[in-house]
């Protein structure tokens, strides 16, 4: 389709209509009482939006920053509100636009004012998830990256399920907002450095006069970044924060936190780490690879040991996000289209997988995967549509999973064998704490419980995941051309990073 009405601020927009809607949310409690309904409405007009100009994006040149709209904001220090879409960042826009309303009807019915002020805080989380991913200033990036804790805190520790969710969301905000501190140490080198550069925090700026810097200004930003966006993926050794968030939280709280928030680490990696600093990231680039195994092998040990059922699902995706780091900084181009797949795919499984077993959680009343025990026999469709999701979370070929991770395994093959077979091993234990739960949750005799199976609106929350990871599994050369388009564009190829190495600045 030939890109229309681009002069239109849609990203803008986006940003403003829940924001918005939120606050008055906030200040009408009359409205309130019916907030979850008009966030659902607004959330549909956002996944409207999202697809107009998902319509109107040239994915010819899907490796460019398109709808940019810039308007200088401090214009002494070279910050301005700049916003601006490749076609990973709205890739990661259409994904939130689609699991945004999802985990708002999913939300159980209770008390409407309270869920209304939880509705509220997703509308204010979605507002800054938009803004994240449309950024084309690195302070503005900063700003939603720090302003995004405010609304998933108090989903936590306010609406959460667990005993221990004021522990939890301290736990995941003092986590965050240390690696924001490290973050801003690396924005002041920034400025220290070439303090009156025009439009210097502008990513087009940036990628232009960062690459030629010293190799120590390089390696700073590199390594202060780096270590926001690891804790926020979430690597080993700092993962631990997730494992209690998600398990004291909503099931559609981690839904939203590991299908989408998480993947602002990763994204990070690559729109900012590989296109502003590429020498350091060379520099650096066998170390991360180490890590990312380890949070391979770790996060897939770690799952199978565990007894509670949303601390398992949880660690999964510490495995999962190995993968992802593992192919953006391997070194080669099919492993880094196969990593921004994952972030797509990834967001799709886990999200069915979350809210799957929490509407398990919500017939059995507990998380330990103990109390359960012949459950298909009594909840076919919910048992059927967890193991889709499994499925689909260990790259079982027809199943969103299985392209990307055969993508990132492939490149990785290319770059070093040994490396390639430690993240098998990661593939043999996924297979292990999916299939081993189900069997513990879901065969053997029938139970003597009487709970009702999915219900039409759970089954209406469901389809839509499942379809995508079915569609993203038997079709996935539109989606894998235009990551590839942001490939190219990333100095991601061994080639290129070792190039990028050599003409950098002493």
């Amino acid at each position: 389709m030939v890109p229309m009405w681009t002069d239109i601020p849609w990203l803008t927009i986006m940003v403003a209509i829940p924001a918005l809607t939120a606050l008055l949310l906030a200040v009408f409690p009359a409205l309130r009482a019916h907030g979850r309904t008009v966030a659902v409405i607004v959330a549909v007009v956002e996944l409207v939006l999202a697809i107009v100009v998902a319509f109107n994006f040239d994915w010819a040149a899907a490796g460019s920053f398109q709808f940019v709209q810039a308007w200088e904001w401090i214009p002494g220090l070279g910050i301005s509100w700049a916003l601006g879409v490749n076609a990973l960042g709205l890739v990661m826009i259409l994904l939130a636009a689609v699991l945004v309303p999802l985990v708002l009807i999913a939300t159980p019915q209770g008390d409407a004012r309270r869920e209304g002020g939880y509705a509220a805080w997703i509308l204010l989380l979605y507002a800054f998830i938009v803004l994240i991913f449309s950024a084309y200033d690195v302070v503005l990036f900063y700003i939603a990256f720090e302003a995004m804790l405010i609304p998933l805190y108090f989903m936590i520790a306010g609406y959460g399920l667990g005993s221990r969710s004021r522990e939890a969301g301290m736990k995941l905000l003092i986590y965050s907002l240390l690696g924001g501190l490290v973050m801003l140490g690396g924005l002041v080198t920034i400025l220290g450095n070439f303090a009156g550069t025009e439009n210097l925090f502008r990513y087009d700026t940036l990628s232009q006069v960062l690459p030629g810097a010293s190799t120590g200004i390089q390696m700073a930003v590199f390594i202060t970044f780096f270590i926001a966006f690891a804790i926020k993926a979430p690597m080993v050794p700092v993962h631990t924060w997730l494992p209690d968030a998600a398990a004291e939280a909503r099931p559609g709280t981690s839904v939203l936190l590991v299908g989408i928030l998480d993947k602002i680490g990763t994204f990070g990696m690559i729109i900012l780490c590989l296109n502003f600093v590429p020498g350091a990231a060379s520099q650096a680039r066998w170390t991360i690879v180490i890590l990312a195994v380890v949070s391979i092998l770790w996060g897939g040990f770690a799952a199978n040991g565990q007894k509670d059922l949303l601390r398992l699902v949880s660690f999964t995706s510490v495995s999962h996000f190995g993968f992802m780091v593992l192919g953006i900084f391997i070194g080669t181009d099919i492993a880094m289209t196969g990593a921004m797949f994952y972030m797509v795919a990834h967001g799709l499984s886990i999200a069915g997988l979350f809210l799957i077993s929490g509407f398990l959680i919500e017939r059995g009343d507990t998380q330990e995967i103990a109390g359960y025990g012949g459950w298909q026999r009594v909840t076919p469709v919910l048992a059927g549509t967890w193991l889709v999701a499994g499925l689909a979370s260990i790259a079982l070929p027809g199943l969103s999973g299985f392209v990307p991770e055969y993508l990132v395994l492939m490149g990785t093959w290319k770059a070093s064998i040994p490396v390639a077979l430690f993240a098998v091993l990661g593939v043999v234990l996924a297979a292990m704490y999916i299939l081993l739960p189900y069997q513990r949750i879901f065969t053997g005799p029938k139970p003597d419980i009487d709970v009702p199976d999915l219900t039409i609106s759970q089954k209406t929350v469901v389809t839509p995941l499942i379809a995508g990871m079915l569609i993203l599994g038997i079709w996935s050369a539109p989606l894998v051309g235009a990551l590839q388009g942001v490939t190219e564009a990333t100095p991601s190829a061994l080639s290129d990073i070792s190039a990028s190495t050599n003409e950098g600045g002493n």
